[in-house]
């Protein structure tokens, strides 16, 4: 029986050949494109899910505010939170501090004569490996970070640094003050996982460690609670600690809390800032989900339109066979049959697909993506539910109405005419244009934005600077020497320096100033610099002046007490504090312990993601460290440029690898995920046209083809070309403009509420859903035209003789 099956639907397969055509490669694209975003999708989920523990681990997060100041939510906290945490809370069972070393940049790490740049380095206590068990290839977790001066490292860099040779027990320094020794290796951390590094330090070494104190917040907080801790009661508790030990009864205004986030929800769901990496977004997960669902049902919308078009046609075999004998059953069975053969084919071809889509996806979303992200046998379930789901998705219905066709009727002629079915098939084409408009809206209006976001005036200009990461900093008086030194070409413009990226300043403090109460303190975000930090970014003084060397010396006294700071605050800070850009100049502040005057009023400038709103900054002339070396140079002379920093690198850091980038390419990085999903939307809605045209095309070569002898008696009663093109291009024209009716409100809901996560948006133009629907009208019709034109152009005579 089956090889009777396998023969007819072969036989059929051959005879239409574009249909099947069509219906392969349109299934094979969906399938493909299905299995490329549910893998996107399943690395997404799997974040973290791999930790043994993960259900019973917490994040401690931060939170405070001041007054009616902006308030601030990170994921960093003191140094003393961890060990307090242990010995308050019976539901901790294990508590670990997480420092990142590396800091955003680089560490230098040098093994005999080899030096190398490492970005992923971590310093953690002794208990890490108990709340996050890992697979040891050497060392024991037990005690790898027990002792002072222990690092452990991962199989990649293992090999990278010590080839074949057991890595245990080898020294290498880092940033020419540590000397570590290596405890232990490590499998490479998964992609999925937010807590990423190379290397593993014991925070033992840092000098940080020696104390606990609750007055700076720079490490990472991860609790294990007992089996039976519940999270709810354990928070209730910290809060009680933090009223007793963190907040002042004299200053009601303040208020701090540490709040408990679930390990698992932090990478899709965590809305705090400083994180390990940037979070994710659940709701690009489920937008995602949506798209490779979407693409499928398109793909298997097109084999149901074109099997029930085809219904008139094989209605005649159908009468035949059942006159033989043959039950419904069996008729339904063949044809879904020949439903599974051509869905096997397309997996089969959609896998294909698949392998070679994965480096584009993969190049797109920043991860490493293939089939070995799906847990062992899963693919294959996988592929076995999309060949049944597939198959009864789309064969059901058209095997159903084949089957059901009655033998003496057909027979006699009075069979389902060419046009039977067409209410569904209208209905299922609406409903793939409607999806196919809704992503091109979608990926255009995302496209908008992100131009936006690059186009807009940040109030500083992060264009030709080259930001060199200096890991453990760089000297005053090394940094005036390097300045001087580049200053003598003509490629450099300017030099200047400061604590972190000024695109994404995070550093928290407290302002007070002397004309207001004495329990007055406002939150602020400050950026140590150079002195030549504002003119270098192109930042505009509103008033004031900017540093001069008067400010440097003041502002560097050997004795702290004698240290008199220069202050430039921006727009929003000068408004918060309730003072005029005139006004402002010359007010005296107090910013943790740093007293001065403001010298100057800056317009306001984004320093972190459009994401957020602007809140006040404070820029201060403080030369106590130094992170990032920035250097704007002469347009179109970046080569020259990175050469002679490259020069310059080598006398003054000997001893560190030469890494730069550009400072706008930090800008770009923070909006990642945005470029990521546009991207994708693109590539998939560009998919998405393409299935449902094929599907548009072959439809309507099969109407033109039932329609011949209409069409000729057309033209033998005078019809002409265009009227005929006409009449077979305007039920579909109908069906497009349904299509954009439906599609436009949805995509304006749609990407307004995407639209509301920035602080700063761009405004969506009716015109641009008014071009979309314009365009999806020409695609159709320019689909449509050569089956139309070409039945049109039919010879009469021809097609009524074959009738």
């Amino acid at each position: 029986m089956l090889k009777n099956y396998f023969k007819i639907a072969v036989r059929n397969l051959w005879k239409y050949k574009t249909n099947s055509f069509v219906s392969i490669t349109g299934l094979s694209l969906g399938i493909g494109c299905f299995l490329l975003l549910a893998t996107y999708v399943l690395h997404e989920v799997r974040y973290d899910r791999f930790q043994t523990n993960g259900e019973h681990i917490v994040r401690v997060n931060l939170f405070y505010q001041s007054g009616d100041s902006e308030p601030v939510n990170v994921a960093v906290t003191p140094t003393a939170v961890a060990p307090a945490f242990a010995r308050e809370f019976g539901e901790v069972k294990e508590a670990v501090r997480i420092y990142p070393y590396s800091g955003g940049g680089a560490v230098a790490v040098k093994y005999n004569d080899a030096l190398f740049n490492e970005k992923k380095v971590l310093f953690a206590d002794a208990s890490f490996f108990k709340i996050f068990p890992t697979e040891f290839i050497e060392g024991d977790q037990a005690t790898a970070l027990a002792q002072p001066n222990s690092v452990v490292i991962d199989e990649t860099t293992a090999r990278k640094y010590f080839g074949a040779e057991s890595a245990i027990g080898k020294s290498v320094t880092m940033n020419e003050k540590l000397t570590m020794q290596v405890t232990g290796v490590i499998a490479d951390i998964p992609s999925y996982s937010h807590i990423k590094f190379n290397w593993l330090g014991s925070y033992s070494t840092l000098p940080r460690s020696k104390t606990e104190a609750f007055d700076s917040a720079n490490d990472y907080t991860y609790l294990l609670l007992q089996p039976q801790a519940k999270v709810e009661t354990l928070q209730g508790k910290v809060d009680q600690f933090v009223s007793k030990n963190l907040n002042n009864p004299q200053d009601p205004s303040t208020k701090v809390r540490l709040s408990l986030e679930a390990f698992n929800r932090i990478h899709l769901y965590s809305n705090v800032s400083a994180g390990m990496e940037a979070s994710g977004n659940y709701k690009y997960v489920y937008i995602l989900s949506g798209v490779g669902l979407l693409i499928l049902i398109i793909a298997c919308i097109n084999f149901i339109n074109l099997v029930t078009a085809r219904s008139a046609v094989r209605a005649r075999e159908v009468g035949v066979r059942k006159v033989m004998g043959a039950a419904r059953t069996q008729v339904f069975r063949q044809y879904l049959f020949e439903c599974g053969l051509i869905t096997v084919t397309a997996i089969l071809v959609g896998l294909i697909i698949a392998f070679f889509g994965f480096p584009i996806i993969s190049n797109i979303s920043g991860n490493t993506l293939g089939f070995s992200i799906w847990p062992s046998a899963s693919v294959i379930l996988l592929l076995l539910a999309l060949a049944i789901g597939v198959t009864l998705l789309s064969g059901l219905y058209p095997a159903a109405v084949l089957s059901g066709f009655e033998p003496i009727k057909v027979l006699k002629g009075k069979v389902l005419a060419a046009n039977s079915g067409s209410g569904l098939r209208s209905a299922l084409v609406v409903f793939q244009f409607t999806i196919s408009i809704l992503f091109i809206i979608g990926t255009i209006v995302a496209n908008q934005q992100l131009r936006f976001i690059q186009n807009k005036n940040l109030g500083l200009n992060p264009s030709q600077i080259i930001v060199m990461d200096v890991g453990s900093g760089i000297s005053a008086t090394k940094l005036e020497a390097m300045k001087n030194e580049l200053l003598n070409s003509p490629i450099v413009k300017s030099v200047t320096a400061s604590y972190d990226s000024p695109v994404n300043v995070q550093g928290g403090y407290t302002i007070t100033a002397s004309d207001k109460p004495q329990n007055f303190q406002m939150n602020i975000t400050a950026i140590p610099v150079e002195k030549d930090f504002v003119p270098t970014l192109g930042m505009q003084l509103l008033d004031g002046q900017n540093f001069n060397s008067t400010d440097i010396l003041q502002a560097t006294a050997d004795s702290f007490a004698l240290r008199k700071y220069a202050f430039i605050l921006n727009e929003s800070a000068v408004k918060a504090l309730g003072w005029t850009t005139a006004t402002a100049i010359g007010k005296m502040v107090n910013m943790n312990g740093r007293e001065g005057a403001v010298k100057a009023v800056a317009k306001d400038f984004h320093f972190r993601s459009l994401h957020e709103k602007i809140s006040p900054i404070a820029i201060i002339p403080e030369y106590n460290y130094f992170g990032k070396v920035m250097v704007k140079i002469a347009g179109n002379e970046s080569t020259q440029a990175i050469e002679l920093l490259k020069k310059s690198w080598k006398e003054n850091f000997p001893m560190r690898p030469f890494e730069y980038h550009f400072l706008d390419q930090e800008f770009d990085e923070m909006y990642k995920a945005e470029t990521r999903v546009s991207s994708i939307l693109a590539v998939f809605s560009g998919i998405a046209i393409l299935i449902s045209c094929l599907g548009l095309f072959a439809l309507i070569a099969f109407i033109s083809e039932q329609r011949t002898k209409e069409i000729g008696v057309r033209k033998v009663l005078g019809a002409s070309v265009a009227s005929i093109v006409m009449l077979l291009s305007r039920d579909f024209v109908k069906l497009m403009l349904i299509a954009i009716a439906i599609a436009t409100p949805a995509a304006w809901y749609a990407m307004d509420k995407w639209l509301a996560d920035f602080a700063y948006q761009v405004e969506m133009s009716p015109w641009t859903f008014a071009i979309v629907g314009l365009a999806a009208i020409a695609i159709a019709l320019f689909t449509i035209s050569f089956q139309s034109i070409k039945a049109a152009l039919m010879n009469p005579v021809k097609s009524l003789k074959s009738e």
